[in-house]
């Protein structure tokens, strides 16, 4: 059984388990199964607007997307006390440790994971500030958000990463025994 399938299954189902706790990207939809209901997940396309919260919009749904694999990586799809646990772990753990734990596990390349942590410097400058007019991108030399230019290169450079991950994830997500979480 496929991501499809399983899907499928779930939305005819009139009662979905709550012990399923599953980010699901099936083509271009993305869909959040937690505590016995299916909900509708991130767009595969991110618009980032000239602006902090949109910025940081954007990281945090990346961000996400990070825990999510650790989580297919440990408990797959429990929504039991480990997941509740692990997800209290992730929130203590840095992203930049997440990062390089991708590289580690061979989740990412090396190329990957310099360009997510060129991306994520951004993150933490756009946090610690007012405005992204004080936040710099340094993919080559430093470049201001604040300029046409230099968010142009930065939201360029995002969604291809962003596209980059969602390939992972999938590949991730394609790992799980989908016949045996529907059992379950």
């Amino acid at each position: 059984m496929n991501a499809s399938k399983f899907l499928a299954n779930v939305k005819k189902s009139k009662k979905i388990s709550p012990k399923i706790r599953l980010y699901l990207i099936d083509k271009d939809k993305h869909y959040f199964i937690n505590e016995g209901s299916i909900k509708n997940g991130f767009n595969s396309k991110l618009t980032i607007s000239k602006n902090r919260d949109s910025v940081l919009s954007a990281f945090s749904k990346m961000a996400f997307l990070f825990d999510e694999i650790i989580r297919l990586r440990i408990v797959q799809s429990s929504n039991e006390s480990d997941s509740a646990e692990l997800l209290y772990l992730l929130n203590l753990v840095p992203i930049n440790r997440k990062i390089r734990t991708f590289l580690d596990w061979k989740v990412f390349g090396p190329e990957f994971t310099r360009d997510m942590s060129r991306l994520f410097e951004v993150r933490n400058d756009t946090v610690h500030c007012i405005s992204i007019n004080e936040v710099s991108y340094n993919p080559k030399s430093k470049i201001l958000l604040s300029s046409i230019s230099g968010f142009k290169k930065f939201t360029t450079d995002f969604q291809k990463a962003w596209k980059e991950l969602l390939k992972i994830y999938v590949k991730e997500q394609q790992k799980l025994n989908f016949q045996k979480i529907s059992i379950d």
